[in-house]
């Protein structure tokens, strides 16, 4: 595939030391001490409000007390995904368990007007192969990523023990049956021999903690809710048509507020934009898939382009690599790939190498800046729209209509940052700057607990493994697991996530992985006899040890970066903090559990075997 060059500023306009101060004066004026305390907790009256599904009603059912195999927490990719891996392993006594109405995850949750997945949509949809689906652009909309969920869940039979709107509200080990009591908002007792923590990283909205949010009359949701009665439209028709009188004001200017003020500004009468930090947004080519491309495609297509986009994405391509994704995810290495490739692939120190890949970088943020001021017409508010950080600072974007939308009457930007976000809200709106701005509508497009303490990502109340411990307290200073995904005292217990483990570019084939090694384990475990599967002590301890000596540090990199969940929001305790780089990189990760399970031994592991009069019930 040929990529459409860019127009890249050269090297010689690039003064990076002005630059890089620039970036850091950015950054100063947007820290607070608060880090993750200025959002609202989900035990705030205002908050569990978004327990609630405005989709689909609650269907009334019986509590359920039962023995299962595994308990899988989610209904989002990673559920589903470990429905399939468990599938593939012939364990089908499984149940999916979610508060929402049905599967998607987050793609079930988010509604909202203009919702489309930010990256390639042939890497981002698992099992495409397996399906026979092919997305019907390279970026797909939201409303189809959920019809896919059902394809999947259908095919697999994974509605068959699936529970929604279910909330778990307590897990507990039994030493004494060898399984997980499972309690729930429903009134169920499941007694699973196995549970598999799948609720992901975007599965709790956050609130921004706004005083006086308790305060404001008007209409107010969070875009992972969003209220189509108030606005108008639905997400497979976003005509808002509703909000013609109505004045508008959405907080953040994320993924989610760069999708949908385009929409907000169309029909709405007055939008206010309020931003602490602007993202980095490209141009956004969003062709039909090509059905000769479709039928040009050899098997293991899907495998090949994940692979090639995380080069592209997060380590280097290498001489004579395509870019077959060709957005703004790759540019950075497409742009280094191309300077290399005419010089011949020079021989470089790891040293000289990260110096081009940073040269490469502040040319491309440079030329977001330029395409800014190309098509913003009001010179103070492109100013206030140019990112100064760091590619990777932020989540990287592309929208073709989110620049031109502060060029109409009806919307204006509300730059935040001297406050360090929204001043307060009254009965009547916000103020900004000591000035009142009344407002029908607020909108929060604040995101998700990705990177807060477990206990806030989880929701759960009560994680206890042997002799009562909570998980939250094992892990107060951080994970310690086995592989990232069991950890020494919780028996039978596996996590998915960005924990001590290898990243992939591709978040549902990274998540997919780990549901594959967990299913993998599960299965042998049966196979043997066991009741019971958990790391030793000490293997924990050394795979510990492994991961603290071959993580690549990105703590310097990220400190220097705008405030945001990527670096905590400034918060100087990085345990749940992201993209923790594994210096062997995603294949090495890979190669590391691949070689443990074809030993076959599960060394590392400790099984409890099944009492004689028990074992019966484990074939």
């Amino acid at each position: 595939m040929t990529c459409h060059p860019t127009d890249t500023p050269p090297r010689e306009e690039i003064n990076i030391a002005e630059l890089r101060a620039k970036y850091l004066q950015e950054r100063d004026k947007r820290l607070t001490k608060k880090g993750q305390n200025q959002y609202e907790h989900l035990t705030s009256d205002l908050a569990a409000d978004y327990e609630h599904d405005p989709y689909t009603p609650i269907t009334p059912r019986d509590p359920i007390a039962e023995d299962l195999e595994v308990a899988i927490l989610g209904g989002g990719w990673t559920g589903v995904l470990a429905g399939y891996h468990l599938t593939k392993m012939g364990i089908t006594d499984f149940r999916n368990i979610d508060h929402a109405g049905d599967f998607g995850g987050v793609w079930y949750w988010n509604r909202y007007p203009g919702l489309q997945c930010d990256n390639d949509a042939y890497c981002y949809l698992p099992l495409l192969e397996e399906t026979g689906f092919m997305p019907s652009k390279k970026f797909s909309d939201g409303y189809e990523i959920h019809d896919y969920f059902k394809i999947i869940a259908n095919k697999f039979d994974l509605y068959r023990g699936a529970l929604f709107h279910t909330l778990v509200t307590g897990l507990r080990w039994d030493a004494e049956i060898q399984r997980w009591r499972v309690s729930t908002n429903r009134g169920d007792e499941l007694r699973a021999r196995h549970v598999i923590m799948a609720g992901g990283v975007m599965n709790m909205p956050k609130l921004p903690g706004i005083p006086g949010i308790h305060s404001f009359k008007g209409e107010m949701f969070h875009t992972a809710r969003w209220d189509h009665e108030y606005t108008g439209g639905s997400w497979r028709n976003p005509v808002l048509d509703k909000l013609g009188d109505k004045t508008v004001a959405i907080v953040g200017t994320g993924a989610t507020s760069v999708q949908a003020v385009p929409f907000l500004a169309k029909y709405a009468k007055q939008v206010y934009v309020l931003q602490r930090t602007p993202s980095n947004i490209d141009e956004r080519s969003n062709p039909p898939t090509d059905p000769e491309w479709v039928a040009s495609l050899k098997p293991g297509w899907q495998a090949e382009r994940m692979a090639n986009f995380h080069r592209g994405a997060q380590e280097a391509f290498h001489p004579g690599d395509p870019d077959l994704v060709c957005d703004i995810w790759t540019e950075i290495s497409r742009n280094l790939a191309a300077e290399l490739d005419e010089e011949g692939w020079p021989q470089l120190s790891p040293e000289e190498f990260v110096a081009r890949r940073e040269m490469v970088d502040y040319q491309v943020m440079e030329r977001m800046r330029r395409r800014v001021d190309a098509t913003v017409k009001d010179k103070a508010t492109a100013e206030a729209l140019k990112p100064w950080f760091r590619f990777m600072c932020k989540r990287p974007l592309s929208n073709n209509d989110y620049y031109p939308a502060f060029n109409q009457p009806n919307v204006k930007l509300i730059d935040v940052s001297a406050t360090q976000g929204v001043e307060a809200l009254t009965e009547k709106g916000f103020i900004a700057d000591g000035v009142e701005y009344p407002v029908d509508c607020m909108i929060f497009a604040s995101g998700f607990e990705v990177t807060s303490d477990l206990e806030r990502r989880w929701g759960i109340p009560v994680v206890e493994g042997r002799e009562g411990v909570s998980i939250y307290d094992h892990w107060r200073n951080g994970p310690l697991t086995f592989h990232g995904v069991t950890t020494h005292g919780f028996p039978n217990m596996f996590y998915t996530g960005y924990v001590q483990g290898g990243a992939n570019s591709t978040t549902t084939e990274q998540f997919g992985r780990q549901c594959e090694h967990i299913a993998y384990i599960v299965s042998e475990a049966r196979k043997r006899g066991a009741v019971a599967v958990e790391p030793t002590q000490a293997a924990m301890d050394a795979y510990v040890a492994h991961m603290r000596e071959n993580e690549f540090d990105t703590a310097q990199f990220l400190g220097e970066c705008t405030p945001g969940y990527f670096n905590n929001d400034g918060e100087a305790k990085p345990k749940w903090a992201l993209f923790r780089g594994y210096l062997p990189g995603w294949n090495g990760f890979m190669k590391m559990l691949s070689d443990w399970r074809a030993k076959g031994d599960l060394a590392g592991l400790t099984l409890t075997e099944a009492k004689a009069s028990h074992k019966a019930e484990l074939v």
